[in-house]
């Protein structure tokens, strides 16, 4: 193998193989998303140590060892632990007899993609019937080779047990016989009782860890072929920019250079633009050479754009009707016209960058017209259907190794890195590795879409809500499709009607208007919710204290009673009144909301949000400093994601890791735009989160509920920052309307 390969790079040998070495059984099925996975379980081979089909996701060998294929891209969410764990409970395997395998991209594994918050909920109740069919057959090999009916054996620690006669047989021994016998139909596998499990809720540790700590070669960025050249890839500091004229025979001349050459690119400012490419024996060798690179770049229309003259675009366009009505309910000039108050806001966010701690990379080796990638990405079909339309290769010579990822939040859904790896190595006769430098990852980022919210609300005299108008001012890229060029706005940068609390309110009018940029965007973690959940319980504990009422108890009333209330929802999920404000109630008793009075300089606040499929309340206590120093001293957090955890560590490392993650993005990042470029570009200008700005106590519960399971990574994210620019409005009266927080004074007293 190669120094850098997965196990799984050639699957089909990888199962053929180790069948073949050790004997055993492989149970397989395709993730089509219309049939159960019980249904699914291919027909077993006859042969002893013969595999059931190709997509295969379960193998026993004769050792006793189980190893189960992952099939969902792992960035750091754990999930390349919780879904084997979830067929290892089904399947009664002890976990230490138990080997994960990452699958590569491959049609019959079904949708491999980690973003959304997804895995979890779309892949639960098919590997549960996956683990718990391959029980069911275990159990009547063995009862088979008793004599005895199967009702009296049980499976539990890796082995079938006879009750009455307290007989065992490990699965090792039972694979050649299990492999003989037919799969049960769905209906007739029993699930096992929740209660029973001994594994699902409890703490795992993630199976790469030790790997992890220990500096093994998992990433993307490990990736060592034989003969490999290292490459780098100039585009224009202006996105969109192409290149005029470059000096490429200096470049060639340079020590270590191999080659240097002009992609063309393409006008998707999402896929492969120009650039100059530059290949070297050594990474080293290929930025060294880049910092000679002399490039005069044609920077298109865009090189004109900046930050200033978007705010600008943006007050003048909030003074115009919108171009898009949202929603437009009742008659909310006429109910502010009459309101006992009423209050006006504006509220700015700007482009950001993910940041992933591993830049992008992507190995590429094109030989014999076929293509073999390696990349950390978040979304492998993504790369594969991008590189086939842009290079014209055949979906079928694309192989794609799916490598651990060292961060994503939603940076590598996007594969304009895969893309730029394929093209150069298209060009050469050797596997090449293309690396970005910070600067790249910073400046070429898909950025989370800046944002202005114009806002108006007012309550009655009783203090109750009764108008909210919100004009959203966002940002668009133009996108060609046969030849006819629309406005597309980016990831998270459009608001839908349903909106909380849009469908709460009698008098509600929501509109939006997009202004064209060529900044590209895409998905950012936990995408529009991200900041509108900032917007939104912002503004409402502004009407809250202006109707000289407890933001809590406003928040209730706002949501009602109604169980259910209608309308498409967050991903087409109605939005369920009860299970909010049981999270809401929850997380207030657990922080002892307003049982206390705090002197000045020290606040609580309090924000929900529904992302995700889940339901996530939080209370923030701050202490803010006269010279304006900010300590987050408690964040608690109340989490209905379903009836069940799949691994408690990691559920609690999702929430933690949110509640962080959104500090961080609170106090510091932005990209500014000048010129038609980023400013920033390395974490010099773009600062992350210290542990010495990271809360001094997270506590997290979780309220268990008979819903189905849902996702973690991004559900906890929304509602840490109004929680917290609310608590800093309770300690000093200052109210945070821009972000990054390090844009206001906090200074006191």
């Amino acid at each position: 193998m190669n120094a850098f390969e997965p196990a799984s790079a050639g699957r089909r040998n990888f199962l053929r193989k180790s069948a073949l070495a050790s004997g055993g059984l492989v149970l397989g099925f395709y993730l089509n998303g219309t049939t159960n996975a019980a249904e699914q379980v291919a027909k077993p081979s006859a042969a002893p140590g013969a595999e059931f089909r190709p997509s295969a996701f379960i193998r026993i060998g004769r050792d006793g060892i189980v190893t189960l294929i992952s099939k969902q891209p792992e960035i750091g969410q754990g999930i390349k632990t919780s879904l084997p764990a979830v067929i290892a409970e089904e399947l009664e395997v002890s976990w230490k007899d138990v080997r994960i395998v990452q699958g590569d991209l491959d049609p019959a594994y079904g949708r491999q993609s980690a973003g959304g918050s997804t895995s979890t909920p779309t892949n639960y109740d098919e590997f549960r019937r996956l683990g718990a069919t391959a029980r069911a057959m275990l159990i009547d090999a063995a009862a088979q080779t008793w004599k005895v009916p199967a009702a009296e054996c049980f499976a539990a620690d890796s082995a079938v047990h006879h009750r009455p006669s307290k007989r065992k047989l490990g699965y090792g021994q039972l694979v050649d016989k299990a492999a003989t016998l037919p799969v049960p139909e769905a209906k007739t596998v029993a699930l096992k009782d929740p209660k029973d499990f001994k594994l699902l809720g409890k703490r795992i540790s993630g199976v790469d860890n030790h790997a992890v700590v220990t500096g093994k070669p998992l990433f993307g960025i490990d990736t060592k072929l034989p003969g490999m050249l290292y490459a780098v890839y100039e585009k224009s500091p202006v996105f969109g920019g192409k290149v005029k004229r470059v000096n490429l025979d200096a470049i060639k001349a340079l020590p270590g250079v191999k080659d240097a050459f002009v992609i063309e690119g393409t006008d998707d400012l999402r896929g492969l633009l120009p650039g100059v490419a530059i290949l070297a024996d050594s990474t080293w060798a290929a930025f060294s050479a880049r910092k000679q690179l002399q490039v005069e770049w044609d920077e298109g229309r865009f090189g004109g754009q900046s930050w200033a003259g978007f705010v600008a675009q943006a007050k003048a366009l909030a003074k115009k009707p919108g171009t898009t009505q949202l929603r437009k309910d009742g008659d909310v000039n006429a109910a502010l016209a009459g309101a006992a108050k009423t209050v006006e806001a504006d509220y700015t966010y700007p482009f950001i960058s993910h940041a992933s701690f591993e830049p992008q990379n992507c190995t590429a080796w094109f030989r014999d017209g076929a293509l073999e990638l390696w990349a950390p990405t978040q979304n492998p079909a993504a790369g594969q259907d991008l590189v086939a339309a842009t290079l014209g290769l055949p979906k079928e010579k694309i192989t794609l190794h799916i490598t651990r990822s060292g961060g994503g939040f939603g940076r590598r859904l996007s594969a304009d890195y895969i893309v730029e790896a394929a093209a150069i190595a298209q060009r050469v006769g050797a596997p090449v590795k293309l690396t970005w430098s910070r600067e790249d990852d910073l400046r070429h980022d898909h950025f989370r879409a800046g944002g202005f919210h114009f806002l108006r609300g007012g309550t009655d005299a009783r203090g109750k809500l009764i108008a909210w108008h919100n004009h959203f001012v966002t940002f668009a890229n133009p996108v060609t499709r046969d030849g006819k060029t629309t406005l597309q706005t980016g990831s998270g940068g459009s608001l839908s009607g349903d909106e909380f609390p849009g469908r709460w309110i009698d008098n509600c009018h929501l509109e939006q208007t997009a202004i064209e940029c060529g900044v590209p965007m895409g998905p950012w973690r936990a995408p529009g919710s991200n900041v509108f959940a900032w917007v939104f319980h912002s503004f409402i504990d502004e009407l809250a204290h202006a109707a000289g009422r407890d933001p809590l108890e406003f928040r209730l009333e706002i949501l009602g009673d109604k169980a259910i209330v209608s309308g498409t929802g967050e991903r087409g999920v109605p939005y369920d009144v009860s299970r909010m404000r049981r999270v809401l109630l929850d997380v207030a008793d657990k922080a002892g909301w307003g049982k206390k009075k705090l002197p000045k300089g020290q606040g609580q606040g309090i924000a929900f949000h529904f992302s995700h499929r889940g339901y996530i309340a939080q209370v923030a206590e701050v202490t803010v400093g006269k010279d304006g120093s900010l300590k987050l001293d408690r964040v608690v957090v109340s989490t209905d994601i379903g009836a069940q955890i799949v691994n408690l560590s990691g559920a609690e490392n999702q929430v933690e890791g949110s509640i962080v993650d959104g500090l961080g993005t609170l106090m510091f990042p932005e990209i500014n735009i000048e010129r038609g470029r980023a400013v920033q570009g390395n974490f010099n200008d773009y600062p992350l989160i210290r542990i010495s700005d990271a809360p001094a106590k997270i506590e997290v519960h979780f309220v268990k509920t008979d819903y189905p399971v849902t996702g973690l990574g991004e559900p906890a994210f929304p509602p840490l920052a109004p929680a917290v620019c609310n608590a800093i409005f309770a300690a000093t009266g200052k109210r945070v309307r821009q972000l990054p927080l390090s844009r206001t004074d906090l200074r006191w007293g």
